[in-house]
């Protein structure tokens, strides 16, 4: 599903949040730094494994650190702190104990969601972390590691003005992240549904990061947003009750990291790291700290 940014962001979408009365923990933008990021690194320390870090690239045991792209615009999967630089949230927070589990420390560096695949594809990164929902499209171009379960969540205005829902949405102005399964999947079906119908095209409206998405909502610029079901609690939970929910969770699928086509090996150091984490409860303890324990799985497989 989805993810994003950075040291300077575009005053836009910040004063729309703003205005709406938005206590978002923090704001993405299409300006990226692309420099590197500091996690938070709150979750109890892990225990390197020998076995483990024998398996990782020979590049990365020469840097002893794993360069992770992210989109950190996706709260409370990964967003940035108050201090405009460092990168929080549960997959910061799951990752680092991973990379702690491997023997090596972790490099966040912020990036646009569309751009990290293809990064971890030619080596600008040696993994992807951002909320990505494992489908067959993605696995063609890299290999993915199962770690989390989410749904596609919808939010509207509080008090849902125009009546809108995820079944009534021809016609109405909808707000996305560019190129979740939100925007790639599912619309396209709702669209093709309005047509067949007879009934006007949903106006789409396709942002680069999540926070404006929520933003446009709030505005009344979009009648409606839909997310990760953990993204969209978690926005409307920020609102200070600007937004609510609408709709059950729907189309549940696991989220995945994204490790380059050619690394089988580092992918499996990868889900045995999960298998460790879970055992010694640094995993469940990663996810209850932001209230995602619900999407908690027990299989971390390479490709599911």
């Amino acid at each position: 599903m989805s993810r994003r940014p950075l040291a300077a962001r575009h005053l836009g979408p910040v004063a729309v949040i703003a205005a709406a009365g938005l206590a978002l923990g923090a704001c993405g933008s299409s300006s990226l730094s692309g420099s590197g990021a500091t996690g938070t690194g709150t979750v109890s320390s892990a225990s390197a494994q020998v076995d483990l870090t024998a398996k990782l690239p020979d590049k990365i045991k020469a840097a002893k650190k794993i360069v992770v792209g992210t989109d950190a615009s996706y709260a409370p999967s990964e967003f940035l702190a108050a201090d405009g630089k460092t990168v929080q949230g549960f997959d910061v927070d799951l990752f680092t104990a991973v990379a702690q589990k491997l023997g090596v420390t972790v490099e966040f560096v912020p990036s646009s969601f569309d751009s990290i695949i293809a990064g971890v594809s030619t080596g600008k990164y040696d993994v992807g972390v951002s909320s990505f929902t494992i489908n067959p499209e993605r696995k063609k171009q890299v290999n993915m590691v199962g770690y989390y379960s989410a749904g596609t969540q919808w939010a509207v205005k509080k008090g849902n003005p125009t009546g809108i829902t995820a079944d009534t949405a021809c016609g109405k102005r909808v707000a996305v992240q560019t190129a979740t399964v939100q925007e790639t999947d599912d619309l396209p079906k709702r669209q093709a549904a309005c047509k067949s119908a007879g009934k006007p095209a949903v106006k789409v409206q396709s942002y680069q990061g999540q926070d404006e998405a929520t933003a446009a909502v709030a505005s009344g610029k979009a009648d409606a947003m839909l997310a990760d079901s953990p993204v969209g609690a978690y926005a409307v939970k920020q609102s200070n009750g600007a937004l609510e929910l609408s709709g059950d969770i729907y189309d549940s699928a696991p989220y995945g990291y994204v490790i380059p086509k050619n690394e089988t090996d580092f992918a499996t150091a990868i889900a045995d790291a999960l298998k460790a984490l879970k055992t010694d409860g640094t995993y469940d303890s990663a996810l209850k700290k932001w209230g995602v324990e619900q999407g908690a799985v027990t299989d971390f497989a390479v490709n599911p």
